[in-house]
């Protein structure tokens, strides 16, 4: 069954662990919401070259296609079974990182989260789309003054022909993988971006998640921006119940954010290390992190400008993560100032 389901040149995570056995015991199965295995492996099989190729249609996939979810969670987050999620939003203290400015551009920190008891976007209906948007929208109207915005509709963002609506900061429609799990139906229908009127914060509605909560500014205070972002997640928890598990911490529809489904990066110019990427790469690798194109996932490095951030979301909490993103950086910073080319 599984060389029938995904093409010969498909190495996903979910064609390695879906045996023809499994999918047969798994395969009738449906949650609350009607979420089928079909649904789940759907972007897998349309996309030979994903790396996991599984979505969570809701929070009750993870238990109830535990068999196939769990072993693909162990392998991407090498996270081994009975252990259990831990938390810590307090704020943080940590030294800048770059406090000269001489390397580190800007420090942005995001978190996903999904609303309890609805599905996620993969297999959320277009009315259930619109009731998450009013309750996120509603919560909002009670953020404290310096996290006050206004909110920009997708379709008004797509109609506007003033280059401020059409940041760089503001997501796109899906990319083919979303698209293929279900992500992108209704596009742009009850989505769009809560800016704060400072730009340093903002919440991504019905994105690949029902939000993803952001905070961002130029420089490379990190500390400072998690305080923010950890602020305002407090904030939102007083009126929405996400959806949560004490084994894999808050849910998202792709397996590889659940944790602390948090993102936590720097962009850092680097012309030193451009020039020697394999010694980057490796310090890179040793400090448990990861490097992504300057424009973000699957884009090329521009300019010597390298979006690196924390590689690890499960099995560790937030301070924790941060601590290892700042040290991390700070050894990539001191390489660059040795590197000679």
């Amino acid at each position: 069954m599984k060389d029938q389901l995904f093409p010969d040149n498909s190495h996903s995570l979910v064609k390695k662990y879906l045996s023809k056995t499994l999918y047969d015991k798994l395969k009738n199965r449906k949650t609350t919401s009607g979420y089928t295995l079909n649904h789940a492996i759907r972007s897998g099989i349309i996309n030979p070259d994903s790396d996991i190729g599984i979505y969570a249609g809701d929070a009750e996939s993870y238990e109830t296609f535990s068999e196939l979810f769990n072993p693909i969670i162990n392998d991407y987050h090498t996270f081994t079974q009975g252990k259990h999620h831990t938390r810590d939003l307090a704020c943080s203290d940590l030294p800048a990182l770059d406090p000269e400015n001489k390397y580190i551009i800007s420090t942005r920190i995001r978190v996903a989260r999904n609303i309890d008891g609805f599905p996620f976007t993969t297999f959320i209906s277009a009315d259930q789309r619109y009731q998450v948007e009013q309750l996120i929208l509603k919560v909002t109207n009670n953020l404290p003054k310096n996290l006050q915005g206004d909110y920009f509709r997708f379709k008004d963002i797509l109609k506007s022909k003033t280059n401020s609506l059409k940041s760089n900061s503001f997501p796109k429609r899906g990319d083919r993988f979303q698209e293929a799990a279900g992500v992108t139906r209704d596009f742009p229908d009850s989505r769009g971006v809560f800016l704060a009127n400072n730009q340093k914060f903002m919440i991504w509605i019905n994105e690949e998640d029902h939000l993803r909560i952001i905070s961002m500014e130029p420089g490379s205070d990190l500390s400072g921006v998690f305080n923010r972002l950890s602020k305002a997640i407090s904030i939102l928890e007083k009126s929405l119940k996400f959806s949560f598990s004490k084994k894999y911490g808050f849910l998202t529809a792709c397996p590889s954010n659940i944790g602390i489904s948090m993102r936590a990066s720097v962009h850092i110019k680097l012309p030193m290390l451009n020039k020697q990427k394999k010694a980057l790469y490796k310090t890179v690798e040793q400090n448990k992190l990861q490097i992504r194109g300057t424009s973000g996932e699957k884009s090329n490095i521009e300019n010597a400008i390298f979006d690196i951030s924390n590689k690890q979301r499960l099995g560790i909490n937030e301070n924790d993560c941060l601590a290892i993103l700042s040290k991390g950086i700070k050894e990539i910073i001191m390489l660059e100032q040795k590197t000679q080319v």
